[in-house]
């Protein structure tokens, strides 16, 4: 599958051995990374696992779970040296026609209170800020909120 962006970027299913180069770029895009043993589980329960590459390289990724007509975004990350490039926009129009082909209505996520880059992106994704969990991710010296988003995704052709 290819992904509508103006590179020469792939998209597909997430592999067990794409595990070391997701964990690379995540352990440097976030000061809270996830570890591989929690990719791992989300793949062993079904969740969805895509990744963009370049020829092999990894380019982003997402992981979603999806729970009868609702889908929740666990994880999207754009490698830093990608960001900036409209990769992130991209990848979530694609997952939107996915998840709506695949039955769901509406999709789900949580951003950091402090995470201002990804908040726009959402925002001018479609997403609508609805709620907050108080505490919910690990910080420096303590907790941080968390914004809770959400979108009505389009109705499948």
């Amino acid at each position: 599958m290819r992904l509508p962006y103006r590179h020469p970027l792939s998209i597909r299913s997430i592999r067990e051995d794409d595990l070391p180069g997701i964990m690379a770029v995540e352990v440097d895009a976030y000061p809270f990374p996830w570890s591989e043993g929690l990719f791992r589980d989300c793949l062993a329960a079904g969740y969805d696992g895509w990744l963009v590459h370049e020829r092999g390289d990894v380019v982003a990724y997402a992981i979603v779970m999806r729970v009868i007509d609702e889908a929740h975004l666990l994880n999207l990350c754009v490698a830093p040296h990608w960001q900036g490039q409209g990769i992130g926009r991209a990848l979530i129009e694609w997952l939107k026609k996915q998840l709506s082909g695949a039955g769901a209505v509406s999709l789900w996520l949580e951003v950091r209170e402090s995470n201002t880059v990804a908040q726009t992106l959402y925002e001018h994704s479609g997403f609508m800020r609805v709620g907050e969990r108080k505490g919910y991710y690990p910080a420096g010296g303590g907790r941080e909120n968390a914004h809770v988003m959400s979108l009505t995704l389009p109705v499948a052709d």
